[in-house]
């Protein structure tokens, strides 16, 4: 039986090791994440220790960075100089420093935003589109999208129907801003934040921080798990 140091391994064989099927591994080899194989005089795609490490860190990778950043890491060790693969990787382990940093604030931003007092408004208190959007350091149509969507909906002042939004309103479009920050998605807040603002479901909010946490701790054990595989990928293409 071909061992993980066999230089004829099968296709079926390096897709069993590699927990997928054989059509996935030529797809894998199709898109250059595997390099490509030898043929029998019958046809036969014929597999080194190379086209599996790439197979396993691939799928190491890919949990932690997804397909498509995955695919490149690998194609840089079977393109070269070692260096590129590993500038990849290191990219990849900062966006994740980044995403909990930002999750982070997020939670602190939240909490503190979310026990902020907002009653006795006057309608001096009120804002503007041009006036929230600097504030919270985005576009004025990044604003009027998270109306469209009923994430942070202002007041219509007459005659023109110009938006303003009150205390309430501006402190739903922070929790939003800091929300979407963490990574959340639109669809998401357009369930929570009719209840959130509301307040019955308050501790949604940190729910969907918690599982974004959960997330990132999951992606950054993959990435550590993806090392092994990884390493031993460029020692056998001797990148």
């Amino acid at each position: 039986m071909p061992t993980l140091k066999s230089p004829s391994l099968r296709t079926a064989e390096v897709a069993r090791r590699a927990g997928y099927s054989v059509q996935q591994i030529r797809n894998l080899e199709r898109d250059g994440v595997l390099p490509p194989a030898t043929r029998t005089a019958s046809g036969y795609r014929i597999h080194g220790e190379a086209h599996l490490h790439s197979a396993l860190a691939y799928r190491a990778l890919a949990a932690g960075t997804g397909p498509v950043e995955a695919k490149r890491i690998v194609r840089a060790v079977h393109e070269g100089p070692a260096a590129e693969a590993l500038a990849r990787l290191d990219a990849a382990h900062a966006r994740l420093d980044r995403e909990r940093t930002d999750l982070a604030l997020a939670k602190e931003a939240t909490a503190a935003i979310s026990a902020e007092p907002v009653a006795d408004v006057r309608p001096s208190d009120s804002m503007s589109v041009s006036e929230l959007a600097a504030a919270l350091g985005v576009r004025p149509s990044t604003l009027r999208h998270w109306d469209a969507e009923g994430l942070a909906v202002p007041d219509r002042v007459p005659p023109r129907g110009t938006r303003r939004y009150s205390p309430a309103q501006t402190r739903d479009a922070r929790i939003v801003h800091q929300l979407r920050s963490a990574g959340y998605r639109i669809d998401p807040l357009r369930t929570l934040m009719p209840s959130l603002r509301r307040g019955l479901r308050r501790e949604d909010v940190t729910a969907a921080l918690s599982a974004r946490d959960a997330s990132i701790t999951a992606r950054s054990r993959a990435l550590l798990d993806a090392a092994a595989p990884l390493s031993a990928l460029l020692a056998a293409t001797g990148t």
